[in-house]
This record gives C-alpha cells, sequence and structure tokens, in this order.
C-alpha cells in the first residue's frame, strides 16, 4: 500500500513540474546584445487589434518590460516580436457510453452506443522574437495551454498574463 501511495504521490509531484510552455533559441544568437524591441508590423493584415491580441500585447510589453528592454520605433529595434493565436480543432468526448446487457455465466450479450462526440476550436498562443538586422527568429515559446470559447473575458486574461509570463522566464534562454 506504501509503494502505491508513494508512486502516487511521485507521479503528481511530476505532473506539477511540467512546463506549460515550450520554447526553442539560436544558440549562436547574442542574447545580450538585444536590449530594444517592438512588435512586428505586417502589410496586408487588418490594422485593428483583436480583444485577445491587445491581451497579449500587454502581457509581452509587461514582460519585456521587467527584463530592462525598452520599446522602441520598429525601425529602431534590436528584436521584433511577433505572435500569432494557433487555431487548433479536437474532438471531446461527453458523457459515458449507454449499455443494456445481460448475461449467465460465461455468456451474455448487449446493446450499447457510443458517447457523443463533439469539434472544439482552442487556440494555442505562439511568441517568436525575431532578430531586426538578420530578420531570422532567435527565441520561440509556443503554449501547451489553450484559449477556447467557453472562456470569460476575465479566464481568457489571466490566462494570456500566466502563460506570457511563463514563457519569458525562460527569456533569455540560459546559454551554458
Amino acid at each position: 500500500m506504501a509503494r502505491i501511495l508513494m508512486a502516487a504521490l511521485v507521479a503528481l509531484a511530476m505532473t506539477g513540474c511540467a512546463s506549460n510552455v515550450v520554447t526553442d533559441y539560436n544558440s549562436a544568437a547574442a542574447f545580450s546584445n538585444y536590449s530594444t524591441w517592438n512588435f512586428v508590423s505586417n502589410p496586408g493584415e487588418p490594422s485593428f487589434i483583436s480583444l485577445d491580441g491587445s491581451r497579449v500585447q500587454s502581457a509581452v510589453e509587461r514582460e519585456l518590460n521587467r527584463k530592462s528592454m525598452n520599446k522602441v520605433a520598429e525601425p529602431e529595434a534590436d528584436l521584433l516580436v511577433s505572435w500569432r493565436i494557433v487555431e487548433e480543432e479536437r474532438l471531446e468526448q461527453s458523457g459515458v457510453g449507454m449499455g443494456l446487457g445481460f448475461g449467465t455465466g460465461n455468456f451474455g450479450w448487449g446493446i450499447s452506443s457510443p458517447p457523443p462526440v463533439r469539434e472544439v476550436k482552442e487556440g494555442k498562443l505562439v511568441i517568436e522574437l525575431v532578430d531586426a538586422n538578420s530578420k531570422e527568429v532567435v527565441w520561440r515559446a509556443a503554449s501547451r495551454r489553450y484559449l477556447n470559447e467557453k472562456q470569460s473575458p476575465e479566464k481568457r486574461g489571466k490566462l494570456i498574463d500566466e502563460v506570457v509570463a511563463e514563457m519569458f522566464t525562460k527569456y533569455p534562454p540560459d546559454l551554458d
């Protein structure tokens, strides 16, 4: 019994340590040379910022300010920040299958139907930092937590703040 309890505690502890973001970076980039930034402007995209876009930009700005990086005009920036919410679809089962059956001994038969399945759209946040001179991505972070249409504006804002803060705990990367 003690072994089962210990295994469950270790599994729970490991789950708690799992990161909610995945990062990647260019190991040749000189991250100490970056001190200024701005959001990249993409010609042809809408000139307005969505509600979630506004939340993402506020969170990114807050985190880069914490890193003592200065926001400047785009032509003067060392880093350009690109972000997007990647829409993904997944199937979600709700409930359990219903069934009816009877039998005696080793013989039996029954009828069941599979549980209902529905398609859920979710959004995964991806942030990339681009070297303004080379136009190459030097750092990238992607969330393992998702936004979905059921979340309230408060929940969405809180989730975006948490995810972006966790992303930037890994910037600049530890190059040791």
